[in-house]
């Protein structure tokens, strides 16, 4: 699975795989306990490939960092987001060295970590830009 049908969604803690869409919203999938919420559109909903962190120069994506951090551990789990704020933040600053400390609140470095975690439990580490047929077939299968 990509990071095209992961999605987070917010007051609910973790990470949801998109199942199926519904009329007024769609079923999702938690990668956790593998139960089965409907989300309707008054929830707020992010997907992974749509996130991106704030750097100096640019923003770059999610999963560009989760990269560098599954390269840095080998694929496997990393830092407890529930570490302190300052070895988080030393950790981050290895993985992302430059970036916008103004911007990229420590709350935002607690979830990438987490959510990393959530991943590499669920066997998803592959975070690879997907290629141009699974990106068609995602945004097929949202019409």
């Amino acid at each position: 699975m990509s990071l095209e049908k992961v999605l987070a969604i917010s007051g609910k803690p973790g990470l949801y795989e998109l199942k199926a869409q519904t009329r007024g919203g769609f079923v999702a999938e938690s990668l956790a306990d593998r139960k089965k919420i409907s989300v309707n559109v008054r929830h707020n909903v992010s997907m992974l490939s749509e996130i991106a962190m704030y750097t100096y120069t640019e923003e770059v994506p999610l999963r560009a960092v989760f990269e560098k951090i599954s390269e840095k551990e080998d694929g496997k789990e990393t830092i407890n987001h529930k570490e302190s704020k300052v070895k988080l933040e030393a950790y981050f600053k290895e993985v992302l060295p430059d970036y916008d400390e103004d911007r990229v609140y420590s709350s935002d470095i607690k979830k990438v970590f987490q959510w990393y975690n959530i991943l590499v439990k669920a066997g998803i580490t592959d975070f690879s830009e997907p290629k141009e047929e699974e990106k068609k077939e995602v945004s097929s299968e949202e019409e």
